[in-house]
């Protein structure tokens, strides 16, 4: 009897250690994952870049998107471009905004690539056989000018737990504090003239009027307004309710992540030169906004929308 109340023991002892390694395994996949997530949140602030994620042998990769337009961004996708083709991929956004004659040439590319778009964060994940793979999380956020470049897509896909926010143009380098700023009669030329631009490119893309009015209503003094369900519709930001349409479907199941929540970052967007191909000379600054809350439509100038 003692023998087996010792072995029983030991058993007993034996399960624990294992349940506490697994625990622990799943703990420090989740906590490193979460840690990715944050890292991409800051990134989504900074000059946009381009990342190709690979996906299994026989399915399609995608194409991360993440950050502010600038006036060199137009320039990086080319040459991230040039090496890849892209004919018919997805871009997996996460940003701020930016300039506003940028993000209309970019746009244009992207539609002439005939690629598809949605809102997410590409981070790596641990599968439950143990490997790590790209996956896409969907509380990411696209705001200001990032809207209408996932007006871009041919195909448009938006998760329920992405933030897609808007707001009204602006001059942005005066969007700390628009009140208190003078402005003069070319500062008011440059602003109606991108409002042209974007309205012609928001028809172009196969957007609606409530996307443009939605955006222009909502001044730099106030928070940036999230789009509801309804309102995606209606502005046309959504063509599919399947992911499966821009996105390989998973297959085995991912450790979950913690929920992010992103510090409130509103953007702004940045209008060009009277020549619409000429590049905007935007600085991380002017291209965000001027409250603390992420960017949504808004075009101008030397401006910045949020």
């Amino acid at each position: 009897m003692s023998l087996r109340s010792g072995s029983s023991a030991l058993f007993r002892v034996a399960a624990l250690c294992i349940v506490l390694v697994s625990f622990s395994s799943g703990l420090l996949a989740s906590v490193t994952s979460s840690a990715q997530a944050a890292a991409v949140l800051e990134e989504r602030k900074l000059p946009m870049r381009f990342t190709w994620i690979a996906c299994e042998p026989n399915c399609r990769g995608w194409i991360g998107a993440v950050g502010i337009v600038t006036s060199d961004t137009v320039k990086d996708f080319d040459e991230f471009a040039k090496t890849r083709d892209l004919t018919g991929a997805t871009v997996v956004l996460d940003s701020s905004g930016g300039s506003v004659n940028d993000a209309i040439t970019m746009g244009r590319r992207w539609r002439k690539l005939g690629l598809r778009t949605t809102v997410g964060i590409t981070i790596d994940l641990q599968s439950s056989s143990g490997v790590m793979k790209s996956a896409v999380l969907p509380q990411a956020y696209c705001e200001s000018m990032c809207v209408f470049l996932l007006l871009a897509g041919n195909t448009r896909y938006v998760p329920e737990e992405s933030h897609v926010r808007v707001h009204q143009i602006w001059m942005g380098d005066r969007a700390d504090d628009p009140k208190a700023a003078s402005y003069t009669a070319n500062d008011l030329m440059i602003v109606e003239r991108d409002i042209g631009r974007l309205a012609k490119y928001t028809f172009d893309m196969g957007g609606t009027g409530d996307l443009l009015s939605l955006s222009l209503s909502v001044p730099p003094w106030d928070d940036l307004h999230r789009l509801t369900e309804t309102e995606l519709k209606l502005t046309n930001l959504v063509t599919t309710h399947s992911v499966a349409d821009v996105l390989p479907e998973s297959r085995e199941q991912e450790t979950p992540v913690a929920s992010l929540v992103p510090k409130s970052v509103q953007d702004r967007f940045v209008s060009g030169p009277e020549n619409e191909s000429t590049p905007v000379a935007s600085s991380t600054k002017s291209t965000k906004t001027a409250e603390a809350s992420a960017p949504t439509g808004g075009v101008v100038s030397a401006p910045s929308g949020k």
